[in-house]
């Protein structure tokens, strides 16, 4: 992995606690289970020189020999992920994707939203793997672990070269992102809706401005997301929106509000899942909510724990995404009668399973 110079930034180095740090979700780097080393400050009362707080965000390359992985969880209903972007400018607090960065020997804080891996040749990558002559043709989620459209993609259009090599082999498709950059590759999204291999997800967690610039601080709005849906919509494209995460004490009383102003902006479906917070993400969460809210946050970590039987954290399959328990239940009956209000009748259009091209349309060289 190489240090992108084209972008860069400015070094990182260790730094004490100067309260919640705007536009930033994490607000430390919780400690990497992998690595045996860590900068800690030893003298809070000063004796040690402050470490000054790293602002810019940082591109390394990574140059993968795979792009497309297959999904085995039995409960998220997918066949493959591809990601673009290890790591997320977004900054989404609750983001189950941070505990990855770990494994690159970076942190789930801070590194996580100001330590982007950019896979170069992910279009070359995806090109190979959909000619193997064992592929198998499923949808792909695109991404499904970090976001695609993140700002760094506005200069690097990975993500929008990854469609153009989808189209080309007519390749099904499903995209999630909660950015409105999504509106710039409009016209591949079209082709592929017109042979019926796109589906697309935006992500709203939150129509409250003032919980958005906290949660997921460089994130599209709550309202710019709504406008995506309409503009994605009118152009007959399919857009399911997931409310996700719900967060007890925190935005589980937007749920009807939420889905009844997507419907309004045309989508045709909705789904959500409850926050869970596994390995460092807890920890990070928990920094970050008591900064954030310290007057409610013992009450939204309690009611999270009260959806995973006492704990942050849920890796059941079947029992994680929904949670369980009295307050997971009043969340599910809450979400499904808004839904059935609001988008009863309406449903996703089926995939083209039947319209991969194995070469991509290039006539074989039989001589």
């Amino acid at each position: 992995m190489e240090k992108d110079s084209s972008i860069g930034g400015k070094g990182a180095r260790p730094f004490q606690d100067q309260g919640l740090a705007k536009g930033r979700g994490a607000q430390y780097n919780p400690t990497n289970p992998y690595l045996k080393n860590e900068y800690v400050v030893e003298h809070q009362e000063g004796l040690d020189e402050p470490w000054e707080r790293q602002t810019a965000t940082q591109f390394f390359k990574e140059f993968p020999k795979t792009i497309v992985n297959e999904i085995t969880s039995p409960d998220l209903g997918l066949s493959y992920s591809m990601n673009p972007y290890q790591g997320c400018e977004h900054g989404c607090i609750y983001c189950y994707a941070r505990n990855t960065h770990a494994y690159w020997g970076l942190g789930a804080g801070l590194d996580f939203e100001q330590k982007i891996i950019v896979k170069e040749n992910a279009p070359e990558v995806l090109q190979a793997q959909l000619e193997h002559p064992k592929w198998e043709v499923r949808p792909i989620m695109l991404a499904g672990n970090t976001d695609c459209y993140q700002p760094i993609e506005a200069k690097k259009k990975i993500t929008r070269r990854l469609l153009e090599v989808l189209l080309q082999y007519r390749h099904p498709v499903s995209l999630i992102t909660k950015n409105a950059l999504i509106l710039r590759d409009l016209d591949l999204l079209t082709e592929l809706h017109s042979r019926r291999l796109l589906h697309v997800n935006i992500s709203i967690t939150t129509l409250d401005e003032d919980l958005r610039q906290k949660l997921e601080p460089r994130t599209s709005t709550g309202a710019k997301r709504l406008q995506v849906v309409k503009s994605l919509s009118e152009a007959g494209l399919p857009v399911n929106v997931m409310v996700a995460p719900i967060i007890p004490g925190l935005n589980d009383h937007e749920v009807p509000a939420i889905l009844e102003a997507s419907a309004a902006a045309g989508a045709l479906s909705a789904a959500y899942t409850i926050v869970r917070l596994n390995g460092a993400v807890g920890e990070t969460f928990e920094d970050w909510v008591h900064k954030a809210y310290p007057d409610r946050a013992s009450k939204v970590l309690n009611q999270i724990k009260s959806c995973h039987g006492g704990t942050l954290n849920d890796s059941q399959f079947g029992r994680r995404m929904a949670g369980e328990g009295r307050w997971a239940e009043t969340i599910k009956a809450l979400f499904k009668v808004s839904l059935n209000k609001h988008f009863k009748g309406r449903s996703m259009p089926p995939y083209d399973m039947t319209a991969f091209t194995p070469r991509g349309g290039k006539q074989l060289n039989l001589f």
